[in-house]
């Protein structure tokens, strides 16, 4: 390979002592993909009654793995931490710049593009969660219903960016980040990695979350011979007026 010519990717996959290191750690990854799972599924229940129960309880685990990321962000390993990964606009360009130009810049973790999309997804998944349960409890009228909608469709447009990204971003730097986010490990120097997987906060976010799921299901009200049922406030409030 020439040298004068190779993108800083290839030299730095190329540069004695590159390796494959751990760069995600065991939260971010179940986060991820904990994430990916709840969207997609309360998206698709969203329309449909009878998936009431599935829709809200994947609402709000949505929102509780946000808040487990937002502090992950401040405590967690090197990667994981939103001042390793958020840049000002400046750092933005040069990045976009610099992948137009074939001279992308490599970095271990997100890159200053990709975190645009990491805290968006992260913002637009609050604003998601907190209209939804307001429409759940019935305090925000039709409008609030509309807007959590909207914020869903946008999510989801970002979602689309973002995967287009991690495509783009696999292509530049021939490295599966898609498969990152299932081992953790990419392509870079040793004294990039992080040391420590986190395996232990991994499980008890798997349990936490599967014991809420078990706890919703196992509390709703009954829906006759269909099993647990999920009702909002209102309409189980006009139940005990009926009565």
């Amino acid at each position: 390979m020439n040298a004068t010519s190779a993108t800083p990717a290839e030299r730095d996959r190329a540069a004695p002592g590159s390796a494959r290191i751990l760069v995600w750690d065991v939260p971010v990854r179940v986060f991820h993909w904990l994430i990916v799972l709840c969207f997609a599924g309360a998206y698709l229940t969203a329309e449909r009654e009878s998936w009431r129960l599935v829709h809200v309880t994947l609402g709000y685990t949505m929102a509780g793995l946000v808040v487990f990321r937002l502090l992950w962000g401040v405590m967690g390993t090197r990667h994981a931490r939103f001042s390793n990964f958020v840049r000002g606009p400046g750092a933005v360009m040069d990045y976009v710049r610099s992948a137009l130009g074939g001279r992308t810049q490599h970095y271990a973790g997100h890159n200053p593009a990709g975190a645009i999309a990491i805290v968006a997804l992260l913002a637009l998944a609050l604003a998601v969660t907190a209209s939804g349960w307001a429409t759940y409890q019935d305090t925000g009228g039709e409008w609030l219903e509309e807007f959590h909608e909207a914020a869903a469709n946008i999510m989801l447009g970002v979602v689309g960016f973002h995967i287009a990204g991690v495509l783009l971003g696999s292509w530049l730097h021939r490295d599966n980040l898609i498969g990152a986010m299932i081992t953790g490990r990419k392509t870079g120097r040793p004294e990039d990695g992080v040391r420590r997987a986190w395996r232990s906060v991994g499980i008890l976010m798997l349990v936490a979350v599967f014991g809420f799921w078990w706890t919703q299901w196992n509390s709703a009200p009954t829906g006759g011979d269909n099993g647990p049922a999920a009702v909002s406030g209102k309409a189980a409030r006009q139940v005990q007026d009926d009565d």
